[in-house]
């Protein structure tokens, strides 16, 4: 089945989540370090701001936090980090499917691209989308970009250094904000 857009969906450019666990806060969109500036440059000409923290670093050695920041995170801009920045939930304009759209679709990170893919050998789909969840079994369908960005991404993300780490946000809902690590970076035991 091919992939398109729930009607009037926006809910990947609303709903983030805890990553890799609640710990960590909500994590924003993925950014690579080669993005970076210019989302950030495209986000100063509309007049939106951004908050962009680091999300996964590398080091030789786990002592004091990463040597090299191998991706960022554009948080949500609601204080749960929620909504990500450019999109439009203000103007009266909708997206071809009915729902809130992207200000910046033809310039959008890599990770934008690649969604609903969360994986690609074999082929995963996110399984919160809700075109995954009420509509596809499989993904047999128009995903070709989709897979090549992820596989841009998993090619810049990945790194043979023996220690990784993943920077804690302390963002997410109020309730649960006492199990929220300090915000900085955490040696991930998980993925070394």
């Amino acid at each position: 089945m091919d992939f398109s857009c729930v009607s009037e969906c926006a809910d990947c450019c609303i709903k983030r989540e805890y990553y890799p666990d609640v710990r960590y806060g909500k994590i924003g969109v993925l950014i690579l370090p080669e993005e970076r500036r210019r989302i950030t440059n495209v986000a100063s000409k509309k007049g939106i701001k951004l908050r962009m923290l680091p999300r996964i670093g590398v080091s030789e050695s786990g002592k004091k936090g990463p040597d090299k920041i191998l991706a960022y995170q554009m948080m949500g801009r609601d204080a749960n980090g929620d909504t990500c920045p450019f999109l439009d939930t203000a103007g009266a304009h909708r997206s071809p499917h009915g729902g809130y759209p992207c200000r910046i679709y033809d310039q959008r990170p890599l990770a934008c691209a690649a969604y609903p893919l969360v994986g690609h050998a074999p082929l995963q789909l996110d399984k919160k989308c809700r075109f995954c969840k009420e509509c596809a079994v499989t993904a047999d369908g128009n995903l070709e970009s989709e897979v090549r960005s992820l596989l841009k991404i998993e090619q810049r993300v990945s790194s043979n250094a023996p220690t990784i780490w993943r920077f804690a946000t302390q963002t997410g809902d109020k309730c649960d904000q006492k199990q929220f690590a300090k915000m900085g970076w955490i040696q991930d035991p998980d993925l070394m």
